[in-house]
């Protein structure tokens, strides 16, 4: 007779072996993105507040830090060892969270701290994500990723259902202030589930299939300097298409937000309830992901494999944008950019994750870091002031959307040859006799 266990395992393909390991990978991406979550409405009601005319500036600003903490994290990776590194990261940012708390309780140049305040989130989010993928495509081997990834991406959409839930339960009650204290909690219970993923993955005996670089037993720190992240980028055709990946993305990404922001300030006036809509536009994105991401993702990979699985989303979103083009209403606009960020978080990303499982230790970290962190930065503020020239020149929603419709073809095709170029690069890694299942 099945047990449950056993039918969970079929359902969503984890062996026996690896439950542990999927356990504390969902618990983590839940606190890590429901830490986030929480704050992310502030963090767009905060961009208002600094003035929805000034976000080119801060999409700017935020490509600017970022720029100067890529190569901080890629010397850092060559002084000190993962196991101590990731966690010390985390908290670092932990205290950040804490100097924003006393900074708006007190009411420190609010406009100025808002300002700083959503730079700072958007290097948050994507510094705190990519070290996360960093490590499961570490811990993780390449058909074990296409098999567990869309689940292990549903314990950050659980996290991000829940993250907005709670901001909008809470926020009339206790203010927006108060809940970044629930954000740090949250973040500091996500480096505890690192800690017991890394214990868990040096208990495993050495038959244990694992990722294509060196386990954690191995703790000399890595090698190069300060940019060797980008001179890994520079010199791999394959990490220049991923780059160029991101780049297409942030783009139409960055078109809808601002229309986003526009839309939701001539609605609201009251800052609380802007962060109230915000949050529930995210619930509403998160809840669509979730069910698809435990029994779907993985699935469709191995059915339709990689490449075409990654050219989906950008498909989907060049006929939105075409009916966009058609019918520039507010409705259809809420829709496409629900199934940009739906189809993004529950197919797109978990995919994308998988082009760098066949690689190097070091360019799962210093490369990987610099195309999530200050490519994905840049190509915002690129396309931010992009998106600014395009109204100035006196250009509509219609008309945006329908320049936007041949990058999002574009964007298919990139993905496509990119999942291709995964599936020969893993071959030859298996040709040399590397650890697989």
């Amino acid at each position: 007779m099945t047990t449950a266990l056993e039918l969970w395992d079929k359902l969503t393909r984890i062996h026996p072996q690896e439950r542990r390991a999927v356990a504390w990978s969902f618990l983590y991406f839940f606190c890590l993105l429901c830490s986030y979550y929480i704050i992310r409405p502030i963090r767009d009601e905060m961009g208002v507040q600094g003035g929805v005319d000034q976000l080119q500036w801060l999409f700017s600003a935020t490509f600017v830090v970022m720029l100067a903490v890529v190569p901080l994290f890629g010397w850092l990776c060559s002084r000190f060892p993962r196991k101590r590194l990731l966690p010390v990261a985390y908290y670092f940012f932990c205290l950040n969270i804490l100097l924003f708390f006393f900074l708006l309780f007190l009411g420190i140049e609010p406009v100025w701290t808002a300002r700083a305040f959503f730079v700072w989130v958007s290097v948050f989010n994507l510094f705190v994500v990519s070290v996360f993928w960093s490590l499961m495509v570490d811990l993780y081997s390449d058909t074990q990723s296409k098999r567990l990834f869309g689940l292990i991406a549903a314990g950050g959409s659980l996290g991000a259902v829940c993250g907005p839930l709670i901001t909008s339960v809470l926020v009339m009650h206790l203010g927006k202030t108060h809940l970044l204290l629930i954000s740090a909690v949250l973040l500091l219970a996500s480096v505890f589930c690192m800690k017991k993923l890394i214990r868990w993955y040096e208990d495993q005996p050495q038959t244990q299939p694992r990722g294509q670089s060196p386990g954690f037993e191995c703790e000399e720190p890595m090698h190069g300097g300060l940019l060797a992240g980008i001179r890994l980028v520079l010199s791999s055709p394959y990490l220049l298409g991923i780059c160029l990946l991101i780049l297409l993305y942030t783009t139409l990404s960055t078109f809808l937000y601002f229309q986003q922001a526009q839309i939701v300030k001539d609605a609201f006036s009251d800052s609380d309830q802007r962060t109230a809509v915000f949050a529930a536009i995210d619930l509403a994105v998160n809840g669509l992901t979730l069910a698809f991401q435990v029994f779907f993702t993985g699935r469709l990979v191995n059915r339709f494999g990689l490449s075409r699985t990654l050219a989906l989303v950008p498909l989907l979103l060049a006929a939105g944008l075409f009916l966009l083009g058609l019918m520039p209403q507010l409705g259809l606009l809420i829709v496409v950019q629900v199934v940009r960020r739906a189809g993004n978080y529950a197919i797109m990303r978990p995919a994308r994750e998988m082009l760098y499982v066949v690689l190097d230790r070091e360019s799962k970290y210093k490369a990987k870091n610099f195309i999530d962190t200050a490519v994905y930065r840049g190509g915002d503020a690129v396309s931010s002031w992009v998106y600014t020239g395009l109204k100035s020149a006196g250009l509509s929603l219609s008309n945006i959307a329908f320049l936007a419709v041949p990058l999002a073809l574009v964007w298919a095709v990139v993905a496509y040859r990119l999942g291709r170029r995964q599936g020969e690069i893993a071959q030859q890694t298996l040709g040399k006799g590397a650890c697989h299942e």
